[in-house]
């Protein structure tokens, strides 16, 4: 009987180290491969399954595999993709059981959020239902640090550090001009309900009128005169205020800053321009000039100013789910537990997909000061390791060089996907 393959997916929005993830289920199932036959990675996540548009990475060098690890993005495409409920749609689903059937696939590796953590569970449940057992692990990803249990979540340890050095920087830039120019800064960054990347740059200011001197989180409601009075104080004080914004800042009653009136594909509010509005909220109501940046998606592809410690994290998680897989485990994700004491230590967990799937992880009220505008010392314990050392791509000719995949497809053994 041959040997069972594997098939390993990215989802969602990508970052800085999300490919470490993918080197290290792909190198683990190499030093496997008396278990497991071929390693297939779907073209743009998990749409390449249901198009059985299936990479063999068997076809990639072990020196290009090896550069997934400092490369940003996802090498062999993402997508926000989710799939119905069995009830609503089960073709989908039946679709997935037909394409893995017909390429032995049994072990199913989905590298992803909440949604995608419940999209490896269902697809557990319904293989054991249609008799043909699939193995199904989750591996954390996101940039938003918002998927509970785990400690933290690979990919936001690189983008906290990617914007607190970000913020840094732009506060030298404005107060050198200010008193003659621009008085105030303001910085988007990700997060919708969640603001632990915006905390994250709360760690720039070590003293006394460093930036950012404002924070807004999606778990403090926005109050305009409040706000205003602490941009005003900061101006007279420092001369300038730096202001970092989490994309989901809202009112009280709950309607985003920033909301462009539309739905993505998981039917989340679309968002976006909360710099521009609080930028032009302050020249309307204090007069400051101003400047506004969004740090987008240069915050999550930043791979040239990665955490070390997130990286060996993105790592250790890809290899864990392989040896979950191997060892029997099944709808399961490896998770990321901070081990108690003064010196960072951390160690591989594990969680049921069950108790994560579509849960999002606010940041504790703990984190954030009395007044709802910056962290606290605790919030800084625990940033902090999350950020620690560099990890930088091989440089050429001034620039960082990543891995580039040849992306061979498996033949095909089935009639194309039908979407209606």
């Amino acid at each position: 009987m041959s040997k069972a393959n594997l098939f390993y997916a990215q989802s969602g929005g990508v970052t800085a180290v999300i490919n470490a993830s993918a080197c290290g289920v792909i190198e683990t199932a190499r030093r496997h491969n008396d278990q497991i036959g071929t390693v297939y990675a779907g073209l743009n996540g998990i749409i390449g399954a249901l198009r059985e548009e299936l990479i063999d990475t068997g076809k990639e060098s072990a020196a290009t595999i090896a550069a997934l690890r400092h490369t940003p993005s996802g090498a062999f495409g993402s997508c926000r993709y989710k799939l119905k409920s069995l009830e609503d749609n089960r073709a989908e689903y039946q679709r997935l059981m037909d394409v893995f059937r017909a390429h032995n696939i049994r072990y199913f590796l989905y590298n992803g959020g909440g949604d995608s953590q419940d999209t490896a569970n269902k697809v557990s449940m319904l293989s054991l239902k249609e008799g043909f057992p699939i193995t199904c692990i989750g591996i954390p990803k996101t940039v938003d640090n918002d998927l509970p249990v785990t400690d933290n979540c690979p990919g936001f340890g690189s983008v906290a550090k990617y914007v607190a050095v970000s913020i840094r920087e732009a506060g030298l830039d404005v107060a050198s001009m200010c008193e003659s120019s621009t008085k105030v800064f303001v910085m988007e960054v990700m997060g919708r309900h969640a603001g632990w990347i915006a905390g994250a740059a709360g760690l720039a200011a070590e003293q006394e009128g460093d930036a950012p001197h404002i924070i807004l989180f999606p778990e403090i409601a926005f109050d305009k005169p409040a706000f205003l009075r602490r941009v005003r104080d900061c101006v007279n004080r420092y001369g300038f205020c730096a202001i970092v914004v989490s994309e989901g800042a809202h009112y009280a009653n709950g309607q985003f800053l920033a909301d462009a009136g539309g739905k993505d594909a998981f039917g989340h509010t679309q968002l976006g321009g909360v710099a521009p509005f609080l930028a032009n909220m302050i020249k309307q109501e204090l007069g400051y000039k101003y400047h506004w940046a969004v740090a987008d998606y240069l915050q999550r592809a930043a791979r040239h100013i990665a955490s070390a410690t997130d990286v060996e994290q993105a790592y250790a998680v890809g290899k864990a789910a392989v040896e979950f897989a191997l060892a029997g485990k099944n709808a399961v994700m490896p998770t990321i537990v901070r081990k108690p004491g003064d010196r960072y230590e951390w160690e591989i967990g594990e969680v049921a997909l069950a108790d994560v799937a579509n849960v999002e992880k606010p940041m504790p009220r703990e984190f954030i000061t009395e007044d709802g505008f910056n962290i606290t010392e605790q919030a800084r314990q625990y940033f902090t390791p999350l950020i620690a050392g560099e990890d930088y791509p091989p440089y050429k000719n001034g620039l960082p060089q990543y891995a580039r995949l040849k992306g061979e497809l498996a033949d095909k053994k089935l009639p194309a996907w039908d979407q209606s």
